[in-house]
């Protein structure tokens, strides 16, 4: 079989056709090494481009929306949020505490590399169940790589998600998100302008781990997936820190045209974006860059993805001073090339030209496929599954047990007791409640941060499935009395390439755009990960929302549990038979199966204004949203984080399971005193929104019936037990 060295990096033959048409001619190891990353998946999004757009991606409050390094949107005062997520699941599935402590590593640069302080991290995570070894190594390992890094370099990882299912046994998924806050003045963007400034390459050393990265995680895992260790990167959190306040400095010193991070596929893609972004060309010399090992090669040089590297433009003239400020890091800062007119990519090693490709044919000029969609086989089935046929459970109050003890319910204390979220002291709100609260030093506002999605809602319904998982961040948000503002998403699928597959992503998209246009989010950017699939058997669509949410008086924020004996325990919205796809029916049933709770985007809307209005007027004491686990896992998660009890008697004429643990969405619950109970139910009232007083606080015991009929009744420490005991028992 004649020799295709493409094939091994990752392209097809008519790419390799179309680079040579690009270039009139073959390209040489190191030009097609860097078309193959640059034209990966991971880099070029040529299978997600078209359906992306559907994305609403504009509002006054967003100052920069889809194409750089992160988000940003305005907070007021002359302050912005900078926030994006981004996957690295393949990395984590092969060495799960690097691949996760560089993907916390990567999500930091992005953030700094637009000229903001970082100021939080939060994650969402997905693994296959615990009662596996495999599984139990992962979760470990990836936890310990987020605590590692993030607590090293002195940021407080304040919120996130943790899922278990078989879907993800093979393939599971590290989503990271950071949160950085700026100036608007200081705002840089990752731009290769000024023709003749100098490009200069700041930060570690490089050296050979990474390299390939970029094609690794835009193909599926495998048996040889193993072998490609070396492709994870190797981290160094306390150079990163370094590299933070060195970067900043020459920020606050206004010494910078443009900073890029040195992410996926390194030096290629951060240098060609830059170029690309500005319209100009640029020319490097890989005999300039410093390196940690001997006998490099060009090819190796631009490939690596070494952490804790940027790519600065400097002002012309300041070569020296970002030198110097480089120093005081104890960094190194060097001169690697410059800025061109030509629109030409060219990578010299000492006098020799070894690489020369068009910018736009690395970037713009990548090939964009249109997927054939095709609806799966599978859905019809599970679609209409009977579940009214389901017997009732001869004892709710074991199965309220059981679904406190579910991991995917479960606390999650195990997980973030191991982050440090109260460094920086800014965190009023840490892991545990609706939504992750934090003041702005100097001033009254805050803001709410939250990640969201359900694949199994995705599975069963990827349209509502993908409405669902932005409605719910918002409805997070709302729970402590945040205006949502916007939103960054990880999109994560199986192969593209199979109809079944692009058939999910396009509708999960499709629901998320229409919830963001209902409930006025944009779209800030975010990552796509494909391929994540193993043995031919993919993941469940799972896109994840991180958001972000804005508190005018961060003093009247809010939290989930019960607070005062005898306050009032309000319900917004309505409970329906809706337990497709619920916690409830892969727990007692041990079924994956109906459709997902139907969800109105216009009622949505007006139960979270509700609540968002009933805590600005000081109207409740807690509010938390009803989600995996229903009405009934609600109540006792209120109970235990604010260790007091509830008495609550529910009407209606539908199945107690149903009652108990339907998921359908637009709920939450709120306490509110005595005295103040009514005015809830006046705004909610006015607002068309359902609205029923169905108990109290109070008690060690939460108590629930239905027309004075018992259902449960169950002590706080019982339910404590189980619900705290539940992740360190399956870890052994």
């Amino acid at each position: 079989m004649e020799d295709k060295p493409w094939r091994e990096m990752g392209l097809t033959d008519e790419e390799y056709e179309r680079i040579c048409s690009l270039l009139g001619r073959e390209p040489n190891h190191l030009e097609l090494g860097m078309f193959a990353v640059m034209w990966s998946e991971h880099c070029s999004y040529k299978n997600s481009r078209p359906v992306l757009r559907l994305f609403p991606t504009k509002a006054p409050w967003v100052l920069q929306g889809p194409g750089e390094n992160a988000g940003v949107v305005d907070i007021g005062d002359g302050q912005a949020v900078v926030f994006k997520i981004e996957s690295h699941n393949h990395p984590s599935a092969i060495e799960p505490f690097q691949g996760a402590a560089t993907g916390v590593g990567g999500i930091v640069r992005d953030i700094f590399a637009m000229g903001a302080r970082p100021i939080a991290l939060l994650d969402s995570l997905r693994f296959g169940p615990l009662s596996e070894p495999r599984n139990r190594y992962l979760f470990s390992g990836v936890v310990g790589g987020i605590a590692w890094y993030g607590n090293c370099l002195g940021l407080p990882t304040v919120g996130g998600e943790v899922y278990f299912d078989p879907s993800y046994s093979g393939n599971p998924l590290v989503n990271a998100m950071c949160i950085g806050l700026i100036e608007h003045q200081k705002l840089r963007r990752g731009l290769a302008a000024g023709v003749g400034n100098a490009v200069m390459l700041v930060g570690a050393r490089t050296g050979r781990d990474g390299i390939h990265g970029a094609t690794f995680a835009s193909e599926e895992l495998g048996e040889a997936s193993e072998s490609r260790r070396p492709a994870v990167q190797v981290g160094d959190p306390f150079r990163e820190k370094l590299l933070v306040e060195a970067c900043l400095a020459l920020i606050e010193e206004d010494l910078l045209v443009g900073m890029q991070d040195l992410g996926a596929a390194g030096l290629t893609s951060a240098g060609s974006e830059m170029a690309s972004r500005a319209g100009t060309g640029m020319e490097l010399d890989v005999a300039r860059v410093p390196r940690r090992e001997e006998g490099m090669t060009p090819y190796e040089v631009m490939l690596s993805e070494s952490q804790e590297r940027m790519l600065v433009v400097p002002r012309r003239g300041c070569e020296e001073r970002v030198r110097e400020i480089l120093e005081r890091w104890d960094l190194e800062a060097t001169v690697i090339g410059r800025v061109t007119a030509d629109g030409s990519f060219r990578i010299l090693e000492a006098d020799k030209v070894v690489a020369e490709v068009p910018v736009r044919a690395l970037t713009s000029d990548c090939p964009v496929y249109k997927r054939e969609r095709r609806r799966p086989d599978y859905l019809e089935a599970l679609q209409q599954y009977d579940l009214s046929a389901l017997p009732e459970p001869g004892d709710y109050n074991r199965v309220l047990l059981d679904l406190l003890g579910s991991p995917n319910i479960a606390s999650k204390e195990w997980v973030y007791r191991q982050y440090d979220f109260m460094v920086r002291t800014d965190t009023v709100v840490g892991p545990g409640s609706d939504a992750a609260v934090l003041r702005i030093k100097g001033a009254k506002k805050g803001l709410a941060l939250t990640t969201d999605g359900n694949g199994r809602y995705c599975y069963l319904d990827p349209e509502m499935g993908g409405a669902i998982a932005v409605a719910e961040a918002a409805r997070n948000l709302s729970c402590c009395g945040a205006r949502p503002l916007a939103i960054t998403n990880c999109l994560n699928f199986g192969n593209p390439e199979k109809p079944e597959v692009a058939w999910q992503f396009y509708h999960v998209v499709l629901g998320m755009s229409r919830a963001c246009e209902a409930l006025e989010t944009p779209v800030t950017g975010g990552n796509v990960s494909f391929y994540n699939e193993t043995g031919g058997k993919a993941i469940y669509p799972t896109p994840v929302v991180g958001m972000v949410g804005l508190l005018s008086d961060v003093s009247r924020r809010c939290t989930q549990g019960f607070r005062q004996e005898g306050d009032v325990i309000v319900l917004l919205g309505e409970t329906l038979d809706e337990i497709g796809g619920s916690e409830y029916l892969a727990v007692v049933h041990g079924l994956v199966a109906g459709r997902p709770p139907r969800l109105d985007l216009d009622k949505e809307k007006r139960v979270q204004q509700v609540v968002r209005a009933a805590i600005q007027q000081g109207l409740v004491e807690a509010a938390h949203d009803c989600a995996e686990g229903g009405l009934a896992v609600a109540l006792a998660e209120m109970a235990l984080s604010g260790n007091l009890g509830a008495r609550v008697d529910l009407s209606g004429d539908l199945p107690p399971s149903r009652f108990l643990f339907s998921e359908s969405q637009s709920r939450v619950l709120l306490a509110a005193r005595p005295e103040k109970a009514g005015e809830v139910l006046a705004l909610a009232k006015a607002a068309g929104v359902a609205a029923t007083g169905i108990g109290f606080c109070g008690g060690d015991r939460v108590v629930i019936s239905h027309r004075g009929t018992g259902l449960i009744d169950l002590a706080l420490e019982e339910m404590a037990a189980k619900w705290r005991g539940s992740l360190p028992n399956c870890l052994g």
